[in-house]
């Protein structure tokens, strides 16, 4: 990795998006440098009294390159500003989104939805003719019972993840 000005960060960050533009990925990454030299300790969340300012680390890499910057807290408008610019000017051949795709894939889900949600009647003579049918519908509902417990079973897994997650 290599450390360089934010002049010389933006001019190569140009030509990375110039010359990935018909194939190839950037990776861009933002973060907040907390560590001084000294043991870097998380305080609570909102603790009074710690008016710190960080410095930002900005990194680029396509996976051959990678270089990135230092910006300071005063100096962090001014290159939000020309690093937003870059970025919208640089990203104009991304795809749109396929919306209709995605609404076929929502109209898959509520069908499988739908599907669980409506009981499979079990109708049909016990012995003789059409007993095989009723065997079918048997194992089809017992089938579709362990589906809907599963599905219980997630959607009571994703809801314990967000109320832990979210206080």
């Amino acid at each position: 990795m290599q450390l360089v000005d934010h002049d010389t960060f933006l001019s190569r960050l140009s030509e990375l998006f110039e010359s990935t533009k018909t194939s190839g990925s950037v990776w861009l990454t933002h973060k907040r440098l907390t560590h001084d030299g000294e043991d870097a300790t998380m305080g609570e969340a909102g603790a009074v009294g710690d008016d710190r300012e960080y410095p930002c680390l900005v990194r680029v890499t396509n996976g051959d390159q990678t270089f990135s910057t230092r910006v300071g807290p005063g100096q962090l408008d001014k290159f939000h500003s020309a690093y937003g610019a870059l970025l919208k000017s640089s990203m104009t051949t991304l795809r749109k989104r396929d919306k209709q795709r995605e609404k076929q894939k929502a109209d898959k889900l509520a069908k499988r939805k739908q599907r669980l949600a409506e009981p499979i009647p079990i109708e049909g003579p016990k012995r003789g003719n059409g007993r095989k049918k009723r065997q079918r519908r048997i194992k089809a509902a017992m089938k579709q019972e362990q589906a809907r417990k599963k599905a219980e079973e997630r959607e009571e897994g994703r809801s314990k993840v967000k109320t832990q997650v979210v206080p």
